[in-house]
């Protein structure tokens, strides 16, 4: 099959493909034109690269575990486990920063909100940002002084 009927089989752009076979994920066989074709073995590739690449995975740690998709072994599925889970603790660790960014987030929200709140009964009332923590302009970069006494 060409690229186009391999494009369609397994929902990667062509553009996709060629560069899945640039980064050595994928190889093609070439007709004396220089047409690419491809194989059922291709297919199946192709699939377990997206699944790869939506596991959060990089083409680079993709391709060192082509020899396992080649040619599996014990020893080669071990290094493709060993290369996983390394992925895995890496997505943990950003979920983890993101995470904390979120809370710090959620923190600046509720201080801006609290700022709101007691801006709205002083001086100014009524021109306050309704919403919460999604609402459009219910953020600040810094901590608003607060009044220690009622306006």
């Amino acid at each position: 099959m060409r690229i186009g009927e391999l494009s369609a089989r397994t929902g990667a752009s062509p553009r996709s493909l060629r560069y899945y076979e640039q980064q050595g994920l994928l190889v093609s066989e070439r007709s004396p034109s220089g047409q690419r074709h491809y194989d059922e073995g291709h297919v199946r590739r192709v699939v377990l690269v997206q699944a790869f690449l939506a596991a959060g995975m990089s083409s680079r740690t993709i391709a060192r575990m082509v020899p396992c998709m080649a040619d599996p072994t014990p020893d080669r599925a071990r290094k493709a486990l060993t290369a996983m889970n390394r992925e895995r603790h890496r997505i943990s660790s950003v979920i983890d920063d993101l995470v904390a960014a979120r809370a710090e987030l959620d923190r600046l929200i509720d201080v801006n909100l609290n700022y709101l709140a007691d801006a709205a009964d002083g001086p100014g009332a009524g021109t306050s940002v309704p919403g919460g923590r999604s609402g459009p302009g219910s953020t600040t970069t810094g901590s608003p002084t607060r009044r220690s006494t009622p306006a």
